[in-house]
């Protein structure tokens, strides 16, 4: 009764996200809720193809969903195709093993209304959004029991609240819900408690339930096994505990085995099914890491950052510093330290499609105890003053940055710095901003003298077959006069406009020069004209420049084009 801040703060939490789920879907006047598409359907497709139309090899069932649901995101790369000639999933099974209960309730509303019983209609698609809602929101609640064992409830409430509602556990618990991360984040949650409570009075049911937990969270992302090292290094922070710890561990060694018999149990259904679909039951799902050589970029680079887009994360790090007497400093410092690594060797160091570092948000209960440490230490120093305004300004910042992300201006892969510098906070982003998600080539213009070059309210009506270019102008310009053309067009684009790019070319003393824009971009509306405006740096020549504007495209695409004003400026 004496907590009632940090109760009301993971209420509060569990309200927002439930609140996002709703937005993010027809209820928020977005598009109609399914969640099971690209990556999720990696994950999910364990559940149809077994209990709907038992074909878990063949999948000759996909091609129909495919076309009604668009849920593979292109190619079916979420399979591979083994020797023996069977499909066999890339993405493990434990995900759908807790998406199971919620699975076979939908399959139960599907059967007995109207909605088809395919394992993809809104039944299945709400099943599985609040199934992650509802994983969460328990540990989450399970979490501040945990929290409140070391700190006292406002630390526990500044915690929880900057943790998720300051970060992109938003993004990947409320929004993006099928993914594995929000089901992991409840397991690492689980194994907090259940190796606290193994280490205040040991017993085989704690050891059993802590290696299943490791099994299944195993299974679920291969990398998670590393949780293995926090009850191994629980309460190991000092010589004379390293010492009681691993008497206990003697003593109880019994319990050792149960675990390992946990975990085998916990991986077991990932090996069957391995069995079934290659023949062995060890399977190779291709994914590479390059350990001696990770990407720091996806913690401090521009094109989704960790530290960048959601800076609250570096005081997750800061806390490493404060945890010196508690039970957990060993299990949390050499599990963060060594899951960060894992992440930043990943071969796709973009992960696909990304808000800030999404493959670290599972993992956030253990960075959790750790920036409570920072909190706790300065929490009755003058520095509060600053740091619970700076956090509450990153909570704003988040939000903003979650619907930027949600409305594609915050790019899920293709970011930089100039271009996050021209969107950030910024509610309308104009053309001359979008134009830097595909060149760093900006001028202020009041630094320049300008002249209008060239100006034609003609239009132009282009059709592109796939893979070639149309030219809709060439001009002849005087470098050596001109340092620099600001290009202004308006474009009509038609289906098929996705993969289309509008081509800025220069060719002087046989010196070629091109940038292209893609026609797609956040603040475009389909069928109607938008604006596009670029700056381009002329090379320097002494002979006659040659520029070109030009349209290309990978797939079929009319568009028109109209309005074509070119700007020169010159110091």
């Amino acid at each position: 009764m004496n907590n009632k801040l940090s109760l009301w703060a993971v209420t509060l939490v569990s309200i927002i996200l439930i609140f996002y789920r709703f937005h993010y879907s027809e209820y928020g006047g977005k598009a109609p809720l399914k969640v099971t598409t690209c990556d999720a359907f990696g994950y999910y497709m364990y559940l149809p193809s077994a209990i709907i139309y038992n074909d878990a090899t063949e999948l000759k069932w996909v091609p129909e969903v495919e076309e009604q649901y668009k849920v593979t995101c292109g190619d079916l790369y979420q399979t591979r195709i083994h020797t023996n000639g069977n499909h066999v999933f890339k993405y493990l099974g434990g995900v759908a093993i807790m998406e199971l209960p919620f699975f076979l309730g939908a399959h139960a509303v599907a059967n007995l209304t109207d909605y088809p019983p395919d394992g993809f209609s809104p039944p299945y698609q709400y099943a599985i959004a609040f199934a992650a809602l509802f994983y969460v929101i328990l540990s989450l609640f399970l979490l501040r029991k945990i929290l409140l064992k070391y700190f006292d409830d406002k630390v526990v409430m500044a915690t929880i609240l900057l943790l998720t509602l300051a970060s992109n556990f938003i993004q990947y618990v409320s929004v993006e819900s099928a993914q594995s991360h929000p089901f992991i984040f409840a397991l690492y949650v689980l194994i907090l408690y259940l190796t606290i409570k193994w280490h205040e009075q040991p017993g085989i049911k704690w050891a059993a339930f802590i290696g299943l937990t490791i099994g299944l969270a195993t299974i679920s992302r291969p990398t998670e096994a590393i949780m293995i090292f926090i009850p191994i290094l629980w309460n190991m922070h000092s010589r004379e505990l390293s010492k009681e710890k691993w008497d206990k561990v003697k003593k109880y060694r019994t319990h050792v085995l149960i675990a390992v018999a946990g975990g085998l149990i916990g991986i077991l259904p990932q090996l069957i099914y391995w069995k079934i679909a290659s023949g062995s039951f060890i399977y190779d799902v291709g994914s590479k890491w390059f350990f001696l050589n990770p990407w720091f970029r996806v913690l401090f680079g521009f094109e989704n950052g960790w530290f960048i887009y959601t800076p609250i994360t570096v005081f997750f790090i800061i806390g490493f510093f404060f945890m010196k007497n508690y039970p957990f400093r060993k299990s949390v410092l050499v599990f963060c330290l060594l899951n960060i690594w894992i992440v930043i060797a990943w071969s796709d160091w973009k992960y696909g499609a990304t808000y800030s570092t999404r493959a670290l948000v599972q993992s956030y209960p253990l960075f959790a105890l750790a920036f409570a440490s920072f909190i706790k230490h300065i929490d009755t120093k003058k520095i509060r003053f600053v740091f619970y305004p700076l956090g509450m300004f990153l909570i704003y910042v988040n939000f903003f940055q979650t619907y930027q992300y949600n409305e594609n201006i915050l790019h899920y892969r293709d970011m930089n710095r100039k271009y996050y510098a021209s969107i950030y906070l910024d509610p309308d982003p104009t053309p001359e901003d979008m134009s830097l998600l595909d060149t760093d080539e900006f001028i202020d213009e009041a630094d320049f003298k300008s002249n209008l070059i060239y100006h034609s309210d003609s239009t132009v009506n282009i059709v592109n077959q796939p893979w070639t270019a149309s030219q809709v102008l060439e001009l002849e310009i005087d470098s050596e006069r001109f340092q620099w053309i600001k290009v202004e067009t308006d474009i009509k684009a038609s289906p098929g406009y996705d993969l289309s790019y509008l081509h800025c070319k220069t060719v002087s003393d046989q010196k070629v020069k091109e940038i292209k824009f893609r026609i797609k971009n956040p603040i475009i509306e389909v069928g109607k004209s938008n604006r596009y405006s670029f700056y381009f740096k002329v090379p320097k020549s002494k002979k006659p420049t040659i520029l070109s504007i030009m349209i290309s495209s990978m797939s079929s695409f009319k568009t028109e084009i109209g309005s074509i004003t070119i700007s020169s400026f010159s110091s």
